[in-house]
């Protein structure tokens, strides 16, 4: 059922507040998503009720904005359910009930945007990008998992700190398996008070994140007590315009961030760039590929007071640690009989990699002293690069979405 729906404004007027509750009984049959009736079963057909439960989704029309949602979960003997958003951010996984009258109850924020930023001004969005479920008119829910179970759904507006990401293909919500990155991992980590709005796009440097309207898109919603991290370095190294480079352009693109973040009262945080798994002759050392990047931010930093998160760093020891060969499994390294393909790609993170480098992010912010951890789960564990957690024992519940196209960037 629907109920307590208020459509008072537009569904792209991202600032109207309109208060807005709706009730999904998903025990009972509900639609197919349509924009008439504004909610439904979508991007995958309809559970088949008669057929053993499969990965599915449900969306809801709503304007930008955060949306407190709680989900019942259970209700089939040995359901195991894992809870996505949008594209593929990671909110709760691998939620086991023994029993068919066994439920749990979660509840999690969700920053719902899309393109508009005021009249005659949108995100300049790639082809890629259209395709996304992050860039539209609705919040999109994911249950996946051997044996998904949901007997209830919940959304209403709310207004709790919201944490903005800026980056390229490392950090951006990826769309489709088996590419991932921290930025649609960290969200798992967090509760209800606070939503994850993820902005990074594959290809991106500091200059055309900024040039396509992306931090302008950021700026329309920033308020006191919101985050802005901001990760470049991977595409930024290879422009070669007149002036750019570390000392120059690069710095001067991040001096821009700082200054329209604290003009808005918001707090910004800086990640240096993940590594690439580049071993040196040795086979036991990541070689630095990304030159002086890293060291102009942190100068940029240091000299403008900005609290650090050192990915480069953290993320050398995560890949040394775990070694040249085992290093692959958290990229995007699988056989041709996986996606159709042959994957090697020695930047961009599968799930695992994703999952791990984003509890370092996690662990960087408790290191700094952020008042956001106040507001993680009460099973976040603290986490140590130097001893990640075992490839073999991760558990993801791939997404029927898959692609075996590499991302932009490298």
């Amino acid at each position: 059922m629907k109920k307590g729906i208020l459509f008072a404004c537009l569904m792209l007027a991202p600032n109207c507040v309109v208060a807005q509750s709706f009730d999904f009984d998903l025990t009972k049959p509900q639609p197919v998503y349509n924009d008439a009736d504004g909610y439904g079963y979508d991007v995958l057909p309809a559970p088949d009720k008669k057929k053993p439960a499969e990965p599915f989704y449900f969306s809801v029309k709503v304007p930008d904005g955060n949306y407190r949602v709680r989900v019942v979960l259970g209700g089939k003997k040995g359901s195991n359910t894992t809870v996505r958003a949008e594209d593929r951010r990671q909110l709760i996984d691998n939620v086991l009930t023994a029993k068919a009258k066994d439920t749990q109850t979660f509840e999690f924020s969700v920053n719902k945007r899309s393109t508009f930023i005021e009249e005659g001004k949108w995100v300049k969005i790639n082809d890629r990008e259209k395709n996304y479920l992050a860039w539209d008119d609705r919040l999109t829910l994911e249950f996946n998992g051997p044996l998904p179970a949901v007997k209830s759904i919940h959304v209403e507006r709310t207004d709790v700190p919201t944490i903005y990401l800026c980056g390229n293909s490392t950090v951006v919500d990826q769309n489709y398996e088996p590419w991932a990155s921290w930025g649609q991992m960290v969200t798992r980590w967090f509760g209800p008070e606070v939503a994850v709005s993820n902005h990074a796009e594959s290809g991106l440097t500091a200059r055309t994140f900024i040039g396509s309207f992306r931090l302008d898109k950021i700026l329309t919603t920033l308020k006191k007590g919101d985050y802005v991290f901001v990760e470049f370095g991977h595409n930024d190294e290879k422009e070669k315009r007149s002036g750019d480079g570390a000392w120059y352009h690069y710095q001067y693109q991040l001096k821009i961030f700082v200054d329209e973040v604290r003009k808005k009262g918001a707090e910004i945080v800086f990640c240096t760039p993940t590594q690439r798994r580049q071993f040196a002759d040795d086979k036991k050392t990541i070689k630095n590929t990304h030159g002086d990047f890293p060291a102009a931010m942190k100068m940029v930093a240091e000299k403008e007071n900005v609290p650090l998160i050192d990915l480069n760093q953290m993320t050398k020891t995560f890949f040394e640690t775990l070694g040249f060969e085992d290093s692959k499994r958290a990229l995007v390294h699988y056989p041709a009989e996986a996606y159709g393909k042959k994957l090697e790609d020695n930047t961009h993170f599968n799930p695992y990699g994703a999952y791990e480098v984003a509890k370092c992010v996690v662990m960087g912010m408790k290191q700094l002293g952020l008042p956001i951890v106040k507001y993680l789960r009460s099973d976040w564990q603290d986490f140590d690069p130097a001893q990640p957690d075992d490839w073999k024992t991760f558990k993801w519940a791939p997404s029927r979405m898959t692609n075996n196209a590499k991302p932009a960037g490298n």
